[in-house]
């Protein structure tokens, strides 16, 4: 088993003491948020790079990206 990086002893840490169940969906809440961010920083530097258009944007919500079933 590989060994704890850095983030997960730090969560570890923060959970060495007993906390309430409106602790632990406020730091649920928290770490969504934290990650939410960092998707949406990600994207928009892709969105940047890429130099995406409203229109590639549209066109994108028309497509389908399901394949046949092959069973």
């Amino acid at each position: 088993m590989p060994a704890l990086n850095n983030t997960q002893l730090e969560i570890l840490k923060l959970f060495k003491q007993e906390r309430s169940e409106d602790e632990l969906l406020e730091i649920k809440a928290m770490l969504s948020e934290f990650l939410f961010k960092k998707a949406i920083a990600m994207a928009d530097e892709e969105h940047s790079v890429r130099n995406y258009t409203g229109q590639d944007m549209d066109k994108w919500t028309k497509e389908h990206f399901r394949t046949a079933n092959s069973n």
